[in-house]
């Protein structure tokens, strides 16, 4: 492992460990993590948030052993992988962690460009790498009890239109579509499945823009899996509650029931679909730390608690989460297979 040896005084050290949001006072860091974010950024409230969350969870459970979450290289465009995976690199981390598929390919030559850095690839496989673990999951699986969860809750209110708003068209996010759609149609095949890309992870504004279209025409519940885009999603279907609608959002990657209140009663929030990348970049780091890292793939999916749903959905009704639970047991024995692909 690399030795952090500071030259600065511990109260200087604490400060800067105070900014990376965990970590210790401690003048040695055995194990330090550093995380590289997406455009999306660390204060997304979702995808890259989640991670970062999972760094500080594991330097704060750590501590007392070492551990340390450096601060966080922010990048403003896909301009910026290359030099900022190579910041982390050549930094004193242990473990650079890369949050989302669009690193895929600044992940493999930075990668080989430093053989004796391990480093961590979120929803991207970097397969010929032996110092690159890579952590896939299966969103279209979690993405599917979102839709039984959004299904049920449309027939009960007699509604028949629900959405799903996506940030870059891609693999991944077609994932979440998929899934969602085959949730949806396995409890309500009449149910009408509105879909639209916004093109960006990084622009709450269009994400409004896109709900508030769609909430107009009567679109009941938006699933978006979109990253910061979705935060605008939240703020539509909070205004629509705020004119007097009923209207929801399935939130992604963590539980964004807070994010969606309106007041100390109510969030517009009807369930998340849950992404653990947090505990992917949690696990890794603490291979690190126990001498196990490996340069593999690592698959996060309903057999192992890797996607999901909220264990309180405030907003769902016993009911609802009964039938939302036998599907997930039918997924786990293999009697529903989900795609991970769109109908042709």
């Amino acid at each position: 492992m690399k030795k952090f040896t500071t030259l600065v005084s511990v109260f200087v050290l604490a400060l800067i460990l105070s900014a990376c949001g965990g970590g210790n006072a401690n003048v040695d860091c055995t194990t330090s993590v550093i995380l590289i974010t997406d455009v999306g950024g660390i204060d997304d409230r979702s995808f890259n948030q989640s991670t970062h969350e999972g760094l500080v969870r594991f330097a704060d459970d750590y501590a007392d052993q070492g551990a340390c979450n450096l601060p966080a290289i922010q990048s403003a465009s896909d301009a910026d992988y290359v030099p900022n995976l190579t910041q982390g690199a050549e930094s004193t981390a242990d473990l650079v962690v890369a949050a989302g598929f669009l690193f895929e390919n600044s992940m493999r030559d930075v990668a080989a460009a430093h053989p004796d850095q391990k480093f961590l690839l979120i929803d991207a496989v970097v397969a010929d790498r032996d110092n690159v673990a890579s952590a896939v999951f299966s969103a279209e699986q979690g993405s599917f009890l979102a839709g039984v969860a959004a299904a049920k809750t449309a027939d009960a209110a007699g509604q028949t239109r629900v959405g799903f708003i996506g940030g870059i068209e891609s693999p991944i996010i077609v994932a979440f579509q998929a899934g969602f759609v085959q949730g949806v149609h396995s409890i309500n095949p009449d149910i009408e499945v509105v879909s639209q890309f916004a093109g960006s992870f990084a622009d709450a504004p269009a994400g409004q823009t896109i709900a508030n279209q769609m909430f107009a025409n009567d679109v009941y519940i938006i699933f978006a899996a979109a990253g910061q885009t979705g935060n605008g999603v939240i703020t539509a279907a909070r205004d629509a509650v705020q004119r007097g609608e009923e209207r929801w959002v399935i939130g992604v990657d963590r539980d964004q029931f807070e994010d969606g209140r309106i007041d100390a009663d109510r969030s517009v929030i009807l369930t998340s679909m849950l992404k653990k990348v947090d505990v992917a970049a949690y696990d890794v780091a603490k291979m690190v730390m126990d001498g196990t890292f490996e340069g593999k793939t690592l698959l996060f999916d309903l057999h192992n608690d890797g996607v999901g749903l909220p264990d309180e959905n405030p907003n769902l009704t016993p009911e609802i989460m009964a039938a939302v639970n036998e599907k997930r047991q039918q997924v786990i024995d293999g009697t529903i297979v989900v795609s991970d692909t769109m109908p042709n």
